[in-house]
Parts: structure tokens; C-alpha cells; sequence
């Protein structure tokens, strides 16, 4: 009978250790596999495509000229507009929320995930019946003598769609930027003052620069939300306006020009695209904060 020598004892111990670690995240990797790996390499290949099944450029071509171009455009826009505002707009009520150390805190963080889970087809459904042309506050509105819709405003229109985006986007950022302000040590704060420092010089020179990634990663988020929001924009505008999402719900509908069948692959690929540079980018901002907020 053989005995281990002790030096191997603590090597089994790191490879069981290992084997266990790397077991849990097995169902993950097959989740992950099945139902985002498989899907992306089917709207790959496929936009590639032709009806016929040979390969071809020319849904890639379409995809990236007229209106589908426009199209892409307009998301872009969209989600600028709908992660910039919104994301300076949740850094400022998250901070208020955190520096009120009162109840507040607990019901803002449950009312920002409920808010920021609500969306689709009930959310237009909401805006409608409260903001549309014949919705409730623009009846009390009219009644008291001023109707927005004279004055430019359109709920089913561009801005219209931003302001309900907003509405699900600003309670997110809340949630994505609040661990990273409460990563702030009060320890930085309470040396910065005792070295003369000014609450604003603080947040130039040593709160601002370590919240600066998190913020941004969080506006990152908020822009891959907002680029492939479908439902919300689908149920306001019908399709009015041409984004992307809407255009590949399109296809998908079976909308399409004999020969074009692949075309909404093609978009899906350019979505794809700017997704995947966007969270690069934000694995990268994630990484640099983690130096500080540990």
C-alpha cells in the first residue's frame, strides 16, 4: 500500500478545487452555448446567404444603404440620446438617494427595479393612455388651457419614443451606478478635506476620476438597452419609425421583397456589431474601476 507524499497532498486539493470550480459553470457555458453562441452563428451564416443557398454579399450591401441605413442611423441616435441624459440624470439621483441615509434608499432601490423591468407593450400601453393624444394628463392639460400637441409635442413621434425610453432608463442607471458610489471610501473624502480640498476639487481630482469608468460602462449598458429596445418603439409608432429593431421585426413578420428573405440577418449582424464593441469597451472600463472599487 502506497502513500501520497505530503508535497502531492495540497496539488490534489488545488485540482479538485479547480475540477469543482470549473464543473459550476458548466450548465452556464451550455446555457450560454445553446441559446446565444448557436443563435449568433445562425444570423451570421445566414446573412451571407442568398435564397438559393450561395454565398453572397448582397443582403450585407442592402442591409448598409437606404433606408435600412437611415434606420441605423436612428438607433444610434436613439440610444445616445436615451444612455447620455438618462445616465448623468441616474448618477444624480443615485447620489442623492445614497447621501439621504434614510428609508429612501431601500424603496428608491425597489421602485428603480421594478421601473427599469417595466417595458414592452404595457409601457406603451401606460404612455398612451396617459400622454397620448386623447391620454389622461393631456386631457387635464387641455382642460386647464394648454394642449402640448399644439406645441410640438407628439408622444409617436422620435422624441416622444426617447422620453418613454427614459422612463426604464434612468431607474437602471440608478441601479448600475449605485454599488460603484457606494465603492467610494469616506476614508478619500475625509483625507482630500483634511489636505484643504473643496467638495468640488473632491470630485475633481479623486472622486470624479474613480467614478469615471463605472459611470461610463453604465452609459454603455444603457446604450446596448436602448439599441435593441423592439416592443416599446413597435407599439407606439407601428413602424413609423424606421429602427433597426422594428425593421428586423419586420422581416421576421414576413415583410420581406422576394430575394430579400436574408436581409433582416444582415441588420441583426450590423446590431451585433455595435453591441459587441460596446460591451468590449465596457469589459474594459470594468476592469479599470475594479482597481478601485474592491
Amino acid at each position: 500500500m502506497t502513500t501520497a507524499a505530503p508535497e502531492q497532498v495540497p496539488s490534489r486539493r488545488r485540482a479538485r478545487q479547480a475540477f469543482a470550480a470549473a464543473a459550476g459553470l458548466v450548465p452556464f457555458g451550455i446555457y450560454t452555448v445553446l441559446f446565444l453562441g448557436v443563435p449568433v452563428v445562425a444570423v451570421v451564416v445566414s446573412a451571407f446567404r442568398s435564397p438559393s443557398g450561395g454565398w453572397t454579399l448582397h443582403n450585407v450591401w442592402i442591409a448598409s444603404h437606404g433606408i435600412y441605413a437611415h434606420g441605423f442611423v436612428m438607433t444610434i441616435e436613439m440610444a445616445l440620446l436615451t444612455s447620455v441624459g438618462p445616465g448623468i440624470a441616474g448618477l444624480v439621483v443615485a447620489h442623492a438617494v445614497l447621501t439621504s441615509r434614510g428609508r429612501i434608499l431601500r424603496r428608491v432601490s425597489t421602485a428603480s427595479g421594478v421601473f427599469a423591468q417595466f417595458g414592452g407593450v404595457p409601457l406603451a400601453f401606460l404612455f398612451i393612455a396617459t400622454l397620448g393624444s386623447t391620454g389622461l394628463l393631456t386631457g387635464w392639460l387641455k382642460a386647464a388651457g394648454f394642449d402640448p400637441y399644439d406645441h410640438g409635442f407628439d408622444l409617436y413621434t422620435f422624441f416622444g419614443v426617447s422620453i418613454v425610453y427614459t422612463y426604464f432608463q434612468l431607474p437602471l442607471m440608478v441601479l448600475i451606478i449605485t454599488p460603484a458610489l457606494e465603492g467610494l471610501r469616506p476614508a478619500w473624502r475625509e483625507a482630500a478635506s483634511g489636505l484643504g480640498a473643496r467638495s468640488w476639487e473632491y470630485w475633481r481630482y479623486v472622486g470624479g476620476p474613480v467614478l469615471l469608468p463605472s459611470f461610463l460602462g453604465g452609459v454603455l449598458l444603457l446604450f446596448g438597452s436602448a439599441l435593441s429596445a423592439y416592443a416599446t418603439a413597435q407599439a407606439l409608432t407601428s413602424g413609423s419609425i424606421p429602427l433597426t429593431a422594428i425593421q428586423i421585426g419586420s422581416f421576421l413578420n414576413g415583410n420581406v421583397i422576394p430575394g430579400e428573405q436574408n436581409v433582416g440577418k444582415a441588420l441583426g449582424v450590423g446590431l451585433i456589431l455595435v453591441i459587441g464593441v460596446a460591451m468590449v469597451f465596457y469589459s474594459m472600463l470594468q476592469k479599470r474601476a475594479s482597481r478601485w472599487l474592491q
